[in-house]
Parts: C-alpha cells; structure tokens; sequence
C-alpha cells in the first residue's frame, strides 16, 4: 500500500499549532527590559537565524524520506547516530513535562481547580491526538487552528490596544543575549522537524512553508509576550486573559495550544525511539512519553526553562552544523559506518565552543557563530579523512 503523503497545507497547520504556546509567550516577557523597539529586533534577527536552520534539517529529511535522527546518521555512523537519538529522546520528554506544566499552570489561573488536574486534562488531550494519529488529523487540527488563531488574535487586541505603556526598570538582557533566547526555540525543533517533511508531498515547498509558518507564528507569541509584560505590566497571561473577562475562551487558548504544540513533541519522542530498535512502536512510545511527561509536571516545578534552552542548544546546533556540511557541500551519506569518529570530534568542539560563547556577548547571539566554525570545521577536515581512507 502506497504511503500516504501529507499536503504543504497539512504541514503548515501542523507547524502553526508548534508556534500557538504558552512557552514561547512567556519566554517573550523576558524581553520587555529591553523595550518594545529593540526587543521586536532581537525576536525577528533570532527568528531568521533559527527558522533558517529549521528549513535547512526539514530539507534534509524531505529529501532523503527519513525522521530526523535516521537523518543524524547519515553523519555520525548507525550507531553513533544512537548518542543523539537517546539524548533527542530526553530533551523531548523534557519538553512535554515542560508544556504541560505551564499550561496546567496558566489553566489554574483562570479556573483553580489545582494544577495537578489539569496536568492530567493536557496530558489525556494529548494520548488523544496520538491515537487520532498525525495522519488522521486534517480536519481536528484545522478547526483547532481556526480557533486559536481568532483567540490570539483577540489576546493581542487586550494586550496592544487597551494596555498603556509603561516605564519598565531594572537588569534586563543584553541584545546578543536576547537574540539567543531567540533562536533557542526554532533551535528545539531542530532535531524533530524531519519526522513531519519525510512524509511531504512537496519536500521543499512543504519545509519552506513549516519554516516560514512557525517563524511568523512563533514571533507573534513572542511579541504577545513581551507586549503583555510592557503594556499591562503583567507576565502571567493567565491573569491577562482573566482581566480582560475571556474566561472560557482565555482556558480554550491555553488547553489547545498547549496540546497541538506539546502533541509534536511526544509523538517525535517516539519516532526517534524507533532509530534506536525498529522492534518499539513510535504511537505508544509516544503515548508513554505524554505520560511521564504529565506525570513529571505534576511532581517538577519547572517555571525557568532558559538554562534547558541553552542546553539543547549547546548540543543540537554543532550536531545540525555537522549535518549541513555533510549533505549540502560533501554529498556524503556515512550511515552504513559504526561510528563516524572524526565528525563526532568536530561536534564535541562545537558543543564545547557554544558552551564558551555562552560567556561572551555576541551581538547575533552564539548559535550562528558556533554552527559556521563548526560547519568550517568539518568541511576542514574532509581532506584528511579522504587521505586515512585512501
């Protein structure tokens, strides 16, 4: 039976609900110190280095069929692809804990029946979408999305036009630093956005429009963020959505975009668990990790994420350097060796070189500059390694 291919349309709903989340708004009221004008262009100059980067590994996988870690092995070997699947694995069950927290948290502050409750209302919600299953959600995710993008819209009305400017005081972060903050959120999709572009009609009009849909979305929720923190001198959107009197629909924002956001992240947990044995089932992998992500929520408090940003940016932006040296410019495919020694050399000076650049404040933040040193780096070596082979 023929495999069924998903349209540029699909894609495109499937990467605006990764945008529509409770994370990224809050995220953005980090922002605000900066002011309204210099933090609007450190969240676009962050969103073009990052969505850049996403369009590049969703190519990849477009291209060749393959989920992304299946993709990492045609740089660092069969099993040295596994290192990056396992710690892909970990990051996304993070994340789902993660999600689940601040939207059960933000739920809680429109109706207080506890946080613990709607941990497990997201988290069923989520088991849901995938036994609906990515292929049979056309129709759910399109009258989800039409949903939360009128309810976002009439949030941004609350927060930009009935808010008044405020004189905001204190540390705030520097430029280069709220630009890496930036690019930190299209940066964790990196290692997943293959998992949905394998399946495209359209390969590259479906990982342009991903790229582009999530970047656009992605920015907007940053701003509403920010915006919210300077106009009404509030970071908790909860308490927004209950001043402004949504209610119903405010607790509709949040339940939804938590879900179709957080759905992304449980069922790649899955797909990247069947590059380590193809005996395991990505839909209950997936199941399992909506689970003890909901579970992780309701035990973990989890309300400043920026150092696990800046972790999963340390590893995945020289692993996806590394990768875009080897398909783009070598033309090479390493995936029938063990362990690709020399790439995984480069990408641990590439994770040790972002962890440096951590300490420095680069005006474009550190993720640009580690993945050209790293990427330079493995084009560097290419002569040496077609001299040991020879």
């Amino acid at each position: 039976m023929e495999e069924k291919r998903t349209s540029v349309r699909e894609n495109s709903l499937i990467w605006f609900g990764a945008g529509v989340s409770i994370a990224e708004i809050l995220t953005g009221t980090y922002f605000a110190p900066l002011g309204f004008g210099k933090g609007l262009a450190a969240i676009l100059a962050g969103h073009v280095i990052g969505c850049v980067l996403l369009f590049l590994a969703g190519l990849i996988g477009g291209r060749v069929r393959r989920s992304a870690m299946e993709t990492v092995k045609m740089s660092f070997g069969s099993r040295g692809g596994l290192l990056f699947s396992l710690l892909n694995i970990v990051q996304l069950l993070g994340w789902t804990a993660i999600m689940i927290y601040d939207g059960a948290l933000a739920a809680a502050g429109v109706w207080d029946v506890g946080n613990w409750v709607w941990c497990l209302v997201i988290g069923g919600l989520i088991v849901l979408w995938i036994l609906i299953g990515i292929e049979n959600l056309g129709r759910v995710n399109t009258v989800a999305m039409g949903l939360l993008f009128l309810l976002t819209l009439i949030l941004s009305y609350v927060i930009f036009f009935k808010g008044g400017a405020l004189n905001l005081s204190g540390e705030g972060m520097s430029f280069g630093a709220a630009v890496e903050l930036a690019v930190a959120m299209p940066l964790s999709w990196l290692p997943l956005i293959s998992d949905y572009t394998r399946e495209a009609e359209k390969p590259l009009a479906a990982t342009a429009a991903s790229a582009v849909v999530y970047g656009l979305v992605s920015c907007w929720m940053y701003v509403i963020g920010m915006g919210a923190a300077i106009y009404t001198a509030e970071a908790d959107i909860a308490a927004i959505m209950v001043k402004a009197g949504l209610g119903i629909a405010g607790l509709l924002i949040i339940v939804f975009s938590t879900v179709t956001t957080t759905f992304l992240d449980a069922w790649s947990a899955g797909v990247s668990s069947e590059s380590l044995s193809k005996k395991l089932s990505a839909k209950w992998i997936a199941v399992a990790a909506a689970v003890l992500g909901t579970a992780g929520a309701i035990a973990f408090p989890m309300d400043d994420i920026t150092d696990f940003l800046y972790l999963i940016g340390s590893v995945f932006a020289p692993m996806i350097a590394v990768q875009i040296a080897d398909f783009f410019f070598l033309k090479a495919d390493r995936s029938g060796r063990g362990v690709d020694w020399l790439n995984m050399a480069v990408w641990v000076v590439g994770f040790a070189l972002y962890r440096y650049l951590m300490t420095v404040d680069i005006p474009v933040g550190n993720t640009l500059p580690d993945m050209v040193v790293t990427a330079a780096l493995c084009l560097a070596v290419s002569p040496l390694r077609k001299r040991r082979e020879g």
